[in-house]
Protein backbone atom coordinates (compact mmCIF):
# COMPACT_ATOMS: atom_id res chain seq x y z
CA UNK A 1 0.00 0.00 0.00
CA UNK A 2 1.30 3.27 -1.11
CA UNK A 3 1.52 6.08 1.56
CA UNK A 4 -1.52 8.05 0.36
CA UNK A 5 -3.68 4.68 0.61
CA UNK A 6 -6.03 3.92 3.02
CA UNK A 7 -7.90 1.26 4.51
CA UNK A 8 -11.02 0.93 6.41
CA UNK A 9 -11.03 -2.07 9.25
CA UNK A 10 -13.55 -4.80 8.49
CA UNK A 11 -14.31 -3.63 4.82
CA UNK A 12 -13.24 -5.29 1.45
CA UNK A 13 -11.53 -2.96 -0.97
CA UNK A 14 -13.88 -1.30 -3.41
CA UNK A 15 -12.39 -3.33 -6.11
CA UNK A 16 -12.39 -7.05 -4.74
CA UNK A 17 -15.31 -9.16 -5.57
CA UNK A 18 -17.59 -9.60 -3.12
CA UNK A 19 -17.87 -13.77 -2.18
CA UNK A 20 -20.64 -16.46 -1.12
CA UNK A 21 -18.00 -16.02 2.44
CA UNK A 22 -18.48 -12.71 2.80
CA UNK A 23 -22.10 -13.04 2.65
CA UNK A 24 -22.05 -16.46 5.00
CA UNK A 25 -19.66 -14.17 7.49
CA UNK A 26 -22.06 -10.96 7.71
CA UNK A 27 -24.74 -13.23 8.11
CA UNK A 28 -23.59 -15.34 10.55
CA UNK A 29 -24.06 -18.67 8.60
CA UNK A 30 -22.18 -21.21 6.98
CA UNK A 31 -21.64 -21.13 2.53
CA UNK A 32 -23.46 -23.98 2.52
CA UNK A 33 -26.39 -22.13 3.99
CA UNK A 34 -25.96 -19.33 1.45
CA UNK A 35 -25.87 -21.67 -1.54
CA UNK A 36 -29.19 -22.90 -0.58
CA UNK A 37 -30.67 -20.00 -0.10
CA UNK A 38 -29.71 -18.06 -2.96
CA UNK A 39 -30.17 -21.32 -5.10
CA UNK A 40 -34.02 -21.25 -3.47
CA UNK A 41 -33.35 -24.94 -1.85
CA UNK A 42 -33.52 -23.62 1.45
CA UNK A 43 -37.08 -24.15 2.34
CA UNK A 44 -37.39 -27.24 5.67
CA UNK A 45 -33.65 -26.74 5.63
CA UNK A 46 -33.02 -23.71 6.87
CA UNK A 47 -35.41 -21.21 8.79
CA UNK A 48 -36.84 -17.93 7.33
CA UNK A 49 -35.02 -15.97 9.71
CA UNK A 50 -32.12 -16.90 8.13
CA UNK A 51 -33.23 -17.52 4.56
CA UNK A 52 -33.30 -13.46 5.59
CA UNK A 53 -30.63 -12.58 6.92
CA UNK A 54 -28.73 -13.99 3.53
CA UNK A 55 -30.33 -11.63 1.40
CA UNK A 56 -30.11 -9.17 3.52
CA UNK A 57 -26.60 -9.32 3.51
CA UNK A 58 -26.53 -10.26 -0.52
CA UNK A 59 -28.75 -7.12 -0.91
CA UNK A 60 -25.82 -4.89 1.17
CA UNK A 61 -22.82 -6.32 -0.02
CA UNK A 62 -23.88 -6.41 -3.64
CA UNK A 63 -23.33 -10.30 -4.09
CA UNK A 64 -24.08 -11.73 -6.86
CA UNK A 65 -23.59 -15.06 -7.99
CA UNK A 66 -21.73 -16.55 -11.13
CA UNK A 67 -24.59 -16.78 -12.98
CA UNK A 68 -22.66 -17.71 -15.58
CA UNK A 69 -21.72 -20.76 -14.04
CA UNK A 70 -24.64 -21.54 -12.79
CA UNK A 71 -26.73 -21.26 -15.88
CA UNK A 72 -24.84 -23.94 -17.85
CA UNK A 73 -25.01 -25.86 -14.34
CA UNK A 74 -28.53 -25.61 -14.07
CA UNK A 75 -29.82 -25.21 -17.67
CA UNK A 76 -31.37 -21.95 -17.23
CA UNK A 77 -30.82 -18.72 -18.31
CA UNK A 78 -31.79 -16.97 -15.04
CA UNK A 79 -34.24 -14.52 -17.63
CA UNK A 80 -37.69 -14.10 -16.95
CA UNK A 81 -39.98 -11.66 -19.09
CA UNK A 82 -42.68 -9.21 -17.00
CA UNK A 83 -45.09 -8.26 -20.00
CA UNK A 84 -47.24 -5.37 -18.38
CA UNK A 85 -48.98 -2.72 -20.41
CA UNK A 86 -47.85 0.64 -21.76
CA UNK A 87 -46.17 1.91 -18.68
CA UNK A 88 -48.43 4.96 -18.08
CA UNK A 89 -48.38 4.78 -14.58
CA UNK A 90 -46.48 3.84 -11.77
CA UNK A 91 -48.78 0.91 -10.97
CA UNK A 92 -46.63 -1.16 -13.44
CA UNK A 93 -43.64 0.07 -12.17
CA UNK A 94 -44.08 -0.92 -8.86
CA UNK A 95 -45.12 -4.31 -9.82
CA UNK A 96 -41.69 -4.26 -11.90
CA UNK A 97 -39.95 -2.81 -8.25
CA UNK A 98 -41.45 -5.83 -6.58
CA UNK A 99 -40.74 -8.99 -9.02
CA UNK A 100 -37.23 -7.40 -9.71
CA UNK A 101 -36.41 -7.70 -5.91
CA UNK A 102 -37.39 -11.09 -5.43
CA UNK A 103 -35.87 -12.44 -8.83
CA UNK A 104 -32.50 -10.85 -7.57
CA UNK A 105 -33.12 -12.78 -4.31
CA UNK A 106 -32.86 -15.86 -6.39
CA UNK A 107 -30.09 -14.59 -8.93
CA UNK A 108 -32.57 -13.99 -11.49
CA UNK A 109 -32.61 -10.90 -13.97
CA UNK A 110 -36.07 -9.23 -15.73
CA UNK A 111 -36.52 -7.85 -18.54
CA UNK A 112 -39.54 -5.48 -18.31
CA UNK A 113 -41.87 -5.48 -21.84
CA UNK A 114 -44.59 -3.11 -22.12
CA UNK A 115 -47.15 -4.20 -24.59
CA UNK A 116 -47.74 -1.55 -27.77
CA UNK A 117 -50.20 0.75 -26.87
CA UNK A 118 -50.99 -0.37 -23.74
CA UNK A 119 -53.10 -3.74 -25.02
CA UNK A 120 -52.53 -5.68 -28.11
CA UNK A 121 -50.40 -8.25 -29.87
CA UNK A 122 -46.65 -7.47 -30.38
CA UNK A 123 -43.88 -9.38 -31.45
CA UNK A 124 -41.61 -11.70 -30.02
CA UNK A 125 -38.76 -9.53 -28.70
CA UNK A 126 -36.24 -12.20 -29.12
CA UNK A 127 -34.81 -14.16 -31.70
CA UNK A 128 -35.93 -16.90 -29.66
CA UNK A 129 -37.74 -16.83 -26.68
CA UNK A 130 -37.54 -20.26 -25.62
CA UNK A 131 -33.68 -20.28 -25.83
CA UNK A 132 -33.45 -16.70 -23.84
CA UNK A 133 -36.13 -16.38 -21.14
CA UNK A 134 -36.64 -19.52 -18.53
CA UNK A 135 -40.09 -18.09 -17.81
CA UNK A 136 -43.18 -15.50 -18.33
CA UNK A 137 -44.78 -13.38 -16.35
CA UNK A 138 -48.20 -11.01 -17.80
CA UNK A 139 -50.73 -8.98 -17.01
CA UNK A 140 -53.65 -9.81 -18.07
CA UNK A 141 -54.10 -6.67 -19.76
CA UNK A 142 -51.43 -7.36 -22.31
CA UNK A 143 -52.38 -10.99 -22.78
CA UNK A 144 -52.52 -10.88 -26.41
CA UNK A 145 -48.82 -9.52 -26.19
CA UNK A 146 -48.10 -12.90 -25.67
CA UNK A 147 -49.17 -14.63 -28.50
CA UNK A 148 -45.59 -14.97 -29.98
CA UNK A 149 -44.65 -16.76 -27.38
CA UNK A 150 -46.67 -19.32 -27.06
CA UNK A 151 -44.97 -22.00 -29.33
CA UNK A 152 -42.17 -21.13 -26.70
CA UNK A 153 -43.93 -23.61 -24.00
CA UNK A 154 -42.68 -21.59 -21.42
CA UNK A 155 -44.03 -21.22 -17.96
CA UNK A 156 -46.21 -18.58 -17.30
CA UNK A 157 -47.95 -16.75 -14.37
CA UNK A 158 -50.67 -14.25 -15.29
CA UNK A 159 -51.73 -11.15 -13.12
CA UNK A 160 -55.01 -10.19 -12.29
CA UNK A 161 -56.44 -12.59 -14.82
CA UNK A 162 -59.20 -15.60 -14.96
CA UNK A 163 -57.93 -18.02 -12.73
CA UNK A 164 -59.89 -20.32 -15.00
CA UNK A 165 -57.43 -19.79 -18.04
CA UNK A 166 -55.82 -22.68 -18.73
CA UNK A 167 -53.00 -20.80 -20.64
CA UNK A 168 -51.45 -20.10 -17.13
CA UNK A 169 -49.13 -22.22 -15.49
CA UNK A 170 -50.35 -20.18 -12.47
CA UNK A 171 -52.59 -17.16 -11.58
CA UNK A 172 -51.88 -14.56 -9.25
CA UNK A 173 -54.70 -12.13 -8.58
CA UNK A 174 -55.65 -9.01 -6.11
CA UNK A 175 -59.19 -9.15 -4.67
CA UNK A 176 -60.49 -6.39 -7.04
CA UNK A 177 -64.59 -7.84 -6.23
CA UNK A 178 -63.61 -7.08 -2.67
CA UNK A 179 -62.50 -3.74 -3.36
CA UNK A 180 -65.63 -2.79 -5.99
CA UNK A 181 -68.18 -3.80 -2.76
CA UNK A 182 -66.15 -1.47 -0.59
CA UNK A 183 -66.46 1.08 -2.78
CA UNK A 184 -70.62 0.61 -3.62
CA UNK A 185 -70.81 0.03 0.18
CA UNK A 186 -68.74 3.01 1.41
CA UNK A 187 -71.23 5.00 -1.31
CA UNK A 188 -74.72 3.81 -0.30
CA UNK A 189 -74.16 4.22 3.05
CA UNK A 190 -73.15 7.56 2.08
CA UNK A 191 -76.75 7.69 1.14
CA UNK A 192 -75.85 7.93 -2.51
CA UNK A 193 -78.63 6.01 -5.15
CA UNK A 194 -77.65 7.35 -8.59
CA UNK A 195 -74.10 5.72 -9.50
CA UNK A 196 -72.62 5.72 -12.47
CA UNK A 197 -69.71 3.39 -12.99
CA UNK A 198 -67.13 5.01 -15.76
CA UNK A 199 -65.83 1.68 -17.15
CA UNK A 200 -62.41 1.21 -18.34
CA UNK A 201 -62.99 0.34 -22.29
CA UNK A 202 -60.79 -2.20 -22.57
CA UNK A 203 -61.46 -5.67 -23.45
CA UNK A 204 -59.81 -7.21 -20.25
CA UNK A 205 -60.64 -9.91 -17.50
CA UNK A 206 -60.32 -7.51 -14.70
CA UNK A 207 -62.55 -4.79 -15.89
CA UNK A 208 -65.11 -7.34 -16.75
CA UNK A 209 -64.61 -8.33 -13.26
CA UNK A 210 -65.30 -4.76 -12.30
CA UNK A 211 -67.91 -4.46 -14.20
CA UNK A 212 -70.01 -7.32 -12.95
CA UNK A 213 -68.46 -6.80 -9.15
CA UNK A 214 -70.82 -3.03 -9.21
CA UNK A 215 -73.98 -4.84 -10.37
CA UNK A 216 -73.83 -7.47 -7.87
CA UNK A 217 -73.37 -5.39 -5.19
CA UNK A 218 -75.69 -2.66 -5.90
CA UNK A 219 -78.65 -5.07 -6.94
CA UNK A 220 -79.74 -5.78 -3.44
CA UNK A 221 -80.14 -1.98 -2.95
CA UNK A 222 -83.32 -0.53 -3.30
CA UNK A 223 -83.65 2.54 -5.51
CA UNK A 224 -80.10 2.38 -6.64
CA UNK A 225 -79.99 3.87 -10.24
CA UNK A 226 -76.87 2.51 -11.78
CA UNK A 227 -75.64 3.68 -15.46
CA UNK A 228 -72.24 2.56 -17.15
CA UNK A 229 -69.99 4.95 -19.06
CA UNK A 230 -66.86 3.77 -20.87
CA UNK A 231 -63.99 5.40 -20.76
CA UNK A 232 -60.70 4.98 -22.31
CA UNK A 233 -57.18 5.28 -20.04
CA UNK A 234 -56.21 9.11 -19.57
CA UNK A 235 -57.12 12.14 -17.62
CA UNK A 236 -58.65 13.72 -21.10
CA UNK A 237 -60.68 10.68 -21.45
CA UNK A 238 -61.77 10.50 -18.14
CA UNK A 239 -62.81 14.11 -18.36
CA UNK A 240 -64.92 13.36 -21.32
CA UNK A 241 -66.74 10.45 -20.18
CA UNK A 242 -67.61 12.30 -16.94
CA UNK A 243 -68.88 14.94 -18.87
CA UNK A 244 -71.03 12.87 -20.79
CA UNK A 245 -72.49 10.69 -17.73
CA UNK A 246 -73.57 14.15 -15.80
CA UNK A 247 -74.99 15.71 -18.74
CA UNK A 248 -76.81 12.60 -19.94
CA UNK A 249 -80.90 12.53 -20.02
CA UNK A 250 -82.83 11.87 -16.90
CA UNK A 251 -81.66 12.97 -12.97
CA UNK A 252 -77.82 13.49 -12.92
CA UNK A 253 -75.49 10.90 -10.92
CA UNK A 254 -74.70 11.76 -7.20
CA UNK A 255 -71.48 9.75 -7.52
CA UNK A 256 -68.59 8.58 -10.20
CA UNK A 257 -67.39 5.27 -9.67
CA UNK A 258 -63.67 5.17 -11.81
CA UNK A 259 -62.07 1.98 -12.71
CA UNK A 260 -58.91 3.85 -11.98
CA UNK A 261 -57.59 6.68 -10.08
CA UNK A 262 -56.69 8.21 -13.79
CA UNK A 263 -59.94 8.11 -14.97
CA UNK A 264 -61.30 9.81 -11.86
CA UNK A 265 -58.79 12.58 -12.38
CA UNK A 266 -60.42 13.68 -15.29
CA UNK A 267 -63.87 12.90 -14.03
CA UNK A 268 -63.12 15.32 -11.09
CA UNK A 269 -62.25 18.10 -13.57
CA UNK A 270 -65.30 17.46 -15.66
CA UNK A 271 -67.69 18.02 -12.40
CA UNK A 272 -65.50 21.35 -11.90
CA UNK A 273 -66.52 22.42 -15.70
CA UNK A 274 -69.85 22.01 -15.52
CA UNK A 275 -69.86 24.68 -12.40
CA UNK A 276 -70.07 21.80 -9.84
CA UNK A 277 -68.41 20.69 -6.76
CA UNK A 278 -66.77 17.40 -5.34
CA UNK A 279 -68.24 16.37 -3.19
CA UNK A 280 -70.76 18.63 -2.49
CA UNK A 281 -72.50 18.00 -5.52
CA UNK A 282 -70.52 14.44 -6.86
CA UNK A 283 -68.99 12.31 -5.26
CA UNK A 284 -65.59 10.32 -7.14
CA UNK A 285 -63.67 7.40 -6.31
CA UNK A 286 -60.85 5.64 -7.78
CA UNK A 287 -58.92 2.30 -7.60
CA UNK A 288 -55.19 2.15 -7.78
CA UNK A 289 -54.23 4.79 -4.84
CA UNK A 290 -52.00 5.57 -7.20
CA UNK A 291 -49.88 9.27 -6.14
CA UNK A 292 -51.96 11.22 -8.55
CA UNK A 293 -54.77 10.40 -5.63
CA UNK A 294 -53.15 12.60 -3.43
CA UNK A 295 -52.23 15.30 -6.06
CA UNK A 296 -55.86 15.88 -6.98
CA UNK A 297 -58.01 18.21 -5.13
CA UNK A 298 -60.01 17.34 -3.12
CA UNK A 299 -57.94 13.87 -2.73
CA UNK A 300 -59.13 11.16 -3.56
CA UNK A 301 -60.87 8.50 -2.20
CA UNK A 302 -60.15 5.08 -4.29
CA UNK A 303 -58.86 1.03 -3.37
CA UNK A 304 -55.58 0.51 -2.30
CA UNK A 305 -53.79 -1.90 -4.28
CA UNK A 306 -50.59 -3.50 -3.54
CA UNK A 307 -48.76 -3.54 -6.13
CA UNK A 308 -44.79 -4.20 -5.09
CA UNK A 309 -46.38 -7.09 -3.22
CA UNK A 310 -48.38 -8.11 -6.41
CA UNK A 311 -44.83 -8.38 -8.34
CA UNK A 312 -43.32 -10.04 -5.70
CA UNK A 313 -46.13 -12.45 -5.25
CA UNK A 314 -46.19 -13.28 -9.31
CA UNK A 315 -42.23 -13.63 -8.92
CA UNK A 316 -42.55 -16.42 -6.37
CA UNK A 317 -44.59 -18.06 -8.08
CA UNK A 318 -42.35 -18.38 -11.31
CA UNK A 319 -39.82 -19.48 -8.98
CA UNK A 320 -41.70 -22.11 -7.75
CA UNK A 321 -42.93 -23.43 -10.87
CA UNK A 322 -38.69 -23.64 -12.14
CA UNK A 323 -38.13 -25.51 -8.93
CA UNK A 324 -40.92 -28.16 -9.69
CA UNK A 325 -42.76 -27.40 -6.86
CA UNK A 326 -46.71 -25.86 -7.18
CA UNK A 327 -46.60 -22.15 -7.35
CA UNK A 328 -49.17 -20.61 -4.46
CA UNK A 329 -52.11 -18.72 -6.11
CA UNK A 330 -52.68 -15.89 -3.66
CA UNK A 331 -55.28 -13.92 -3.61
CA UNK A 332 -54.06 -10.54 -2.56
CA UNK A 333 -56.36 -8.12 0.27
CA UNK A 334 -57.18 -4.21 -0.77
CA UNK A 335 -58.22 -1.93 0.75
CA UNK A 336 -60.34 1.39 1.05
CA UNK A 337 -59.17 4.58 1.52
CA UNK A 338 -61.81 7.09 2.10
CA UNK A 339 -60.34 11.24 1.43
CA UNK A 340 -62.30 14.09 0.50
CA UNK A 341 -63.88 13.19 -2.34
CA UNK A 342 -66.68 11.54 -1.30
CA UNK A 343 -69.62 13.39 1.18
CA UNK A 344 -73.07 12.24 1.65
CA UNK A 345 -75.26 12.72 -1.42
CA UNK A 346 -76.85 16.27 -1.37
CA UNK A 347 -80.47 14.13 -1.95
CA UNK A 348 -79.84 12.12 0.74
CA UNK A 349 -82.33 10.92 3.24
Amino acid sequence: MTSNETSTPGRRPATARTTSRDVARAAGVSQATVSLVLGDKWRGRVSPAKAEAVRTAARELGYRPNLAARSLRMGRTRTALLVVPALTTEFFARVYTGAARVAADHGFGVVLYPSPEGIGPARDPFASAAATLDGVIASSMAAEALTPLRDADLPLVMLDSDPDDDRATATVNLDIADGIRQLTRHLTALGHRRITHLAADVDSWTFELRARAVTEALEHTPGTLLRRQPAAFGVDAGLHAAHAALTAPGPRPTALLCDDDIIAAGACKAVRRLGLRVPEDVSVTGIDDLALALAVEPELTTVRLPAEEFGESGMRALMSVLDGHPAEAPTLPVELITRGSTAPAADAP
